[in-house]
């Protein structure tokens, strides 16, 4: 497999949400590569368990790979992390902010977890951004920030609304630190949007069993990998069901609201449902 040349052995991976999922196959997968890589989420069991399992697989065993208790939505944990992997490691090759949770709500409820929600899923993303990013720009060396986005924060469907909004401003936010990026005179650290489609992972487990339409994390990294090293900017992983022509029509559908002034969220609007069902066939 081809992969960007800020991806090469001895230089160093910090990966946020690692612990599980997507951010564990991150992990794993550029240790197999060669980098030293550094695991941040939450203290616990689980993410020293992560941390002996990259270990595992590292080329350099344990001794290139940190466990470091970090929550997100602390900037003094962001910056911690940052001292830390600078001090162990120094060069930084690639950050990935991917650590998110679940639990939001509607928009007229439950505040308490709108503000939890936000913190981590967008203030995570700025956080680990602004922290990280001056220092992996001031090294002069190829480099990647990877900002872990949603379907939902596109197309964003009724239900969990606090996540949508908070990974519609994770888009936005990455699109502005993309452009800033490739106008700034020598900069070679490059801004990238991972959107996965369903994956099997601690937040969507239900019962434990992968759903046939599911794909793994595993696969979700290998995509990911594939297309930094051809430069894409927007990630969008297909999954077993929901092929690359489904949403780019469930896209086109959502941004026409706008220009044709259609009620919002209309693909779910009742009056819209047979307009939308004729369009997909299409």
């Amino acid at each position: 497999m081809n992969r960007h040349p800020a991806l090469t052995a001895g230089r160093t991976a910090v990966v946020t949400g690692a612990a599980s999922g997507i951010g564990l196959a991150a992990a794993r997968r550029l240790a197999e590569m060669g980098l030293r890589v550094c695991l941040a989420d939450l203290d616990g069991a689980a993410l020293r368990r992560a941390a002996d399992d990259v270990a595992q697989v590292a080329a350099g065993g344990a001794s290139a790979v940190r466990a470091i208790p970090t929550d997100v939505a602390r900037l003094d944990d962001v910056q911690r992390l940052h001292a830390t992997v600078q001090r162990d490691f120094g060069d930084i090759a690639m950050l990935m902010n991917n650590a998110a949770i679940g639990d939001g709500g509607g928009p007229l409820e439950h505040g308490d977890r709108w503000r939890r929600l936000l913190e981590v899923n967008l203030w995570g993303v700025i956080h680990g951004v602004q922290t990280f990013g001056p220092s992996m720009v001031a090294q002069q060396a190829p480099a990647v920030i990877v900002n872990t986005g949603s379907k939902q924060g596109i197309t964003t469907p009724p239900g969990n609304t606090a996540y949508n909004v908070a990974k519609a401003a994770v888009k936005v936010y990455t699109e502005g630190l993309a452009h800033d990026l490739r106008n700034r005179e020598g900069c070679r650290v490059t801004a990238h949007l991972l959107v996965p489609g369903f994956t099997f992972t601690g937040m969507t487990a239900r019962g434990g069993v992968k759903p046939p339409a599911a794909w793994t994390a595993d696969q979700v990294v290998d995509f990911m990998l594939e297309h930094l090293a051809v430069g894409d900017f927007y990630i969008l992983c297909p999954d077993n069901e929901t092929t690359r022509a489904i949403d780019e029509r469930r896209i086109q559908w959502a941004a026409d609201d706008i220009i044709r002034n259609r009620p919002a969220l209309s693909r779910w609007h009742p009056d819209w449902a047979e307009a939308f069902a004729a369009f997909m066939k299409s």
